[in-house]
Order: C-alpha cells, then structure tokens, then sequence
C-alpha cells in the first residue's frame, strides 16, 4: 500500500473536493445540508455535465429546505426553480427537474417529516430512490457525498469510483481503496475517483506526476 500513497496525495490535492463543498453546501449530520445534497444529487443525476449541476445547485442554495423549496404558492415557486436552473444554464431538463424538486420536497415532508436522518433506520439506497429523478445512480452520489457525516457507509466506493482508481493506477477494490486514506477522507477520495473517471486528461496528470 506504501506504493500508492504518493498517487493518493496527487489525487486528493488536484481532484479531492467533494460536489457538495463545490456546490457551497457545508455538510453536516442535519436537515438543511442534508437536504441539499438530496437536491444535488438529483441534479448530478441527469446528463449534463457536473459543472452545470453544481452551479444549478448552488442558484437553489436559497431553498435550502424542503418547505421553502415548495413555498407558499406552487405555481410561482415552480417558476422560480425554472428560473434559477436557467440562471445555472440547466436548461435541458428545467421544468421536469423543476417539478421533480417540488415533488421530492413533498415527498420528503411527508415521509420524514422533512428531515432525511431517518432514512437512516431503513435500507438508505432504497429510501433514496423513491424520490423523483433519484435513481440507482443519483443514490450512489449522495452516498459517496454523506459518508462523510454518516460513518456506517464507510466504505462506499462504486462502481464509478473503482473504474477511476483502475485508471490512475490504483488497487480497484473497495477495502484497500479505503486503507488508503482516514475515514472521514473517503467522500474526498471517493469525488476524485469520479473526477479522474470522467476525465482522461486529469486521469493522465495524476499519474504523470
């Protein structure tokens, strides 16, 4: 394991931020950060590109809970999502994801009184992809992101962070990936993996160095 660790400094200083810390969203074991990484990870859960969902996630950082992000009158709250995911430039999907935010919203108040610690109890992954626009992947993003604050995921390393290890050299497997690094670093290494994932180039800088 000595070998990787160089490797491992490399990734985490170039390509460790965690989406959620990059969206403004300090994460914490409460409702609020909770809830807006819920709401990012809807919208890193479309096709369109990261930078893009972080920004639209960051335009949303103003309904930071499920009641404001409903309102007081749903027509023109609906608006104004529309409106800041246009702002964000997530102009694809802006309406659908603008309903499925309201949508996602009431289903969260409801269920869990608003507060996603008590998804919790049950089976997390389960719980995550019975709100809209959250499928298999979307759960995986959020959590990658709240193993951060909720140690019992730990280590939650996917598919996607596995290929990324594979790409850069590192063992692509989920125990040793983890020996690698403390625990409350595997959100962080987990963000880079995904990255280098995605990105050749950056894969190709990590490796180089």
């Amino acid at each position: 394991m000595v070998g990787y660790q160089d490797t491992v400094r490399t990734l985490l200083e170039r390509a460790g931020r965690t989406y959620a810390d990059e969206a403004g969203i300090k994460l914490a074991d409460k409702p609020a950060p909770l809830y807006r990484l819920l709401v990012l990870s809807v919208l890193l859960s479309t096709r369109i590109s990261a930078d893009i969902a972080v920004a639209a996630a960051r335009e949303l950082g103003r309904y930071g809970t499920p009641r404001r992000m409903l309102g007081d009158d749903s027509t023109a709250t609906w608006q104004q999502r529309v409106d800041a995911l246009g702002r964000a430039h997530y102009v694809r999907y802006d309406e659908s994801t603008a309903t499925a935010l309201g949508d996602g919203a009431r289903l969260l108040l409801d269920r869990y009184g608003g507060d996603l610690r008590k998804i919790r109890t049950g089976d997390i992954r389960q719980g995550l992809t019975e709100f809209p626009r959250l499928g298999p992947v979307g759960a995986n993003i959020f959590c990658r992101e709240v193993q951060q604050v909720w140690p019992e995921l730990r280590p939650y390393l996917d598919r996607k962070t596995l290929d990324g290890a594979e790409r850069v050299g590192l063992p692509a497997d989920p125990e040793k990936l983890a020996g690698l690094v403390r625990g409350d670093d595997l959100a962080r290494l987990s963000a880079a993996l995904v990255r280098v994932s995605l990105d050749r180039k950056l894969a190709e800088q990590v490796r180089a160095a």
